[in-house]
C-alpha cells in the first residue's frame, strides 16, 4: 500500500463509479437512488481511492449515541489487501465524531470473510436476523448482527 489512499465525502458525481464499484462487489447491490437519498439525508457517506481509482465505499449512518454501516464495499481486484480495514476503520473514526457511543452492522451469514475481519476490529456477534437478505436461489439467507463499542 504505497501509494496514497485518499479518503473523501462522497458525491452526486461519484455515483456513476460507487454503482458500478457495488454491482461488480455484491450479488444484491444498492442501487443509485439509495446511495442518492443517503447523500440527500446527509449520512456519513464514503469514497476511498488509490492514484484516482475508486477502491471502496461506505455509507454510514449516526444518530444520537449510535451508528449503523449501511454498506461498506472494497472492489474486486482490491480485496485481501488491507482496504477493507482501512476504510472501516475510517468510518468507525467518523462515527466518533459524531459522538457515536457503539456502531451496529449487519452481515450476511455467508460471508465469513467479512465476519472475520469485523471480529478482527473489535465487533461481536449480538444477534441474527432470520431470513433478512434474499440469495441467489430465491431463498432468504440470515444477517448476523454485529457491535463495536465505540
Amino acid at each position: 500500500m504505497s501509494a496514497e489512499l485518499v479518503f473523501a465525502p462522497m458525491q452526486l458525481e461519484d455515483l456513476d463509479a460507487v454503482v458500478a464499484s457495488e454491482k461488480e462487489s455484491a450479488q444484491f447491490p444498492w442501487s443509485r437512488a439509495l446511495f442518492a437519498d443517503s447523500l440527500h439525508a446527509g449520512y456519513s457517506s464514503w469514497v476511498l481511492r488509490r492514484e484516482g481509482v475508486l477502491i471502496g465505499h461506505a455509507v454510514l449512518l449516526a444518530i444520537m449515541d449510535e451508528s449503523h454501516l449501511l454498506v461498506i464495499t472494497v472492489r474486486p481486484r482490491w480485496q485481501g489487501q488491507g482496504f477493507g480495514a482501512r476504510l472501516l476503520e475510517h468510518v468507525v473514526a467518523r462515527a466518533r465524531q459524531a459522538a457515536a457511543s457503539q456502531m451496529f452492522l449487519e452481515v450476511r451469514a455467508s460471508n465469513r470473510v467479512a465476519q472475520a475481519l469485523y471480529g478482527k476490529r473489535g465487533f461481536s456477534e449480538i444477534g441474527r436476523r432470520r431470513g433478512y437478505y434474499p440469495d441467489a436461489d430465491g431463498l432468504r439467507e440470515d444477517a448476523i448482527v454485529m457491535r463495536r463499542e465505540l
